[in-house]
């Protein structure tokens, strides 16, 4: 039983020497951006009072913040960790609870922000395809112009020890594991979690936490625009403005969504995702490959994996299963080797 249920994930937190460029940044990477007390804020358009948060300082990833369901449950958080329940001044209001994960990163529970009213977003061109006719006597005209960011979906974490992170996690946000990652049959490195939501769908993934080299730290954050000529529109508009590509455009196998991953100024990575999965606690989680977690179903292969002696999934799976078992062999007690 964990101490709360996540209700998803709020926000994410950096410091930047130039708030000026992470501005510009944000703003083609199409999040509206303000400014309070010394910190740059970007929100998409689902009311949430902001999505991406900067202060000025050496480059590098400051945080993430979960939302939760309400005071007990910051309370009951507190009490847990040995921390208080803070009313919080970020945009919102609201209270706040301030924990430390095992690798050092900080991890704030959020509840009773305030919001805006959400945008409602522009009706979804119809699509013609064979099987059925929804345009009829129109064209498609695409505007240019950035991706309308709408919320902020997962953030991907590495970790020093995966089994260590998915116990902290779960025991205090009440993740379900998606899939289960394995490098070698038995030997898992990671999991793509989402939120308890009881028979409500929830994306694949809130939080994927990952032991893969070079060691902890923050991997990447994903928002949601609103569809695929939504994305494509922002791919064209990051290109223009001379950001710098990641990966895509493809599709994920795991989690499904179409994804496009761009750097900002200190290389950071940020995701663009659309038509995500969705399940719901009953639909249980599954074990998946390395294979699974780096193929995609179509386009822009994994970086790694690109050109013509790139190693296979199950070779890099392999390696990496090496690495831990014989980082693992190290870590034990002299007796228990004898043993």
């Amino acid at each position: 039983m964990s101490i709360t249920r996540a209700e998803d994930i709020a926000h994410v937190r950096f410091a930047a020497p130039d708030l000026g460029a992470m501005r510009t940044f944000l703003e083609d990477f199409g999040l509206a951006c303000f400014e309070e007390q010394g910190v740059l804020y970007g929100r998409g358009s689902d009311g949430a009072p902001f999505a991406h948060a900067t202060v000025a300082g050496n480059a590098g990833f400051a945080g993430l913040a979960f939302r939760v369901g309400g005071l007990a449950d910051l309370e009951a958080l507190a009490a847990a960790d040995g921390v208080a329940v803070e009313a919080s001044t970020a945009p919102g209001g609201g209270h706040v609870v301030r924990l430390t994960d095992p690798d050092g990163n900080r991890v704030e529970a959020v509840t009773g922000q305030a919001g805006q009213e959400p945008v409602v977003p522009d009706r979804e061109t119809p699509f013609n395809s064979v099987a059925a006719r929804r345009r009829l006597r129109a064209p498609v005209r695409i505007a240019q112009r950035p991706s309308r960011v709408r919320r902020l979906g997962h953030v991907v974490l590495n970790v020093a020890d995966f089994r260590r992170s998915e116990a902290w996690y779960k025991a205090r946000f009440g993740f379900i594991t998606s899939d289960e990652i394995e490098a070698a049959p038995g030997l898992a490195i990671g999991a793509f979690m989402r939120c308890d939501r009881g028979d409500t769908p929830t994306d694949h993934h809130t939080l994927f936490l990952a032991q893969l080299p070079p060691g902890p730290g923050f991997n990447h954050a994903a928002f949601e625009v609103e569809g695929l000529d939504d994305l494509m529109a922002g791919h064209e508009h990051l290109k223009r403005a001379g950001r710098t590509a990641a990966w895509g455009v493809g599709r994920h196998v795991l989690g499904s969504q179409i994804f496009d991953y761009w750097k900002d100024p200190w290389g950071h990575e940020l995701e663009h995702w659309t038509d995500g999965d969705l399940f719901a606690a009953a639909d249980g989680s599954r074990l998946s490959t390395m294979r699974e977690l780096l193929d995609v179903q179509w386009g822009a292969p994994f970086p790694a994996l690109a050109g013509k002696r790139a190693p296979k999934p199950e070779t890099l799976g392999r390696l990496l299963a090496l690495r831990l078992r014989f980082k693992a062999l190290f870590r034990r007690k002299p007796k228990d080797i004898a043993a």
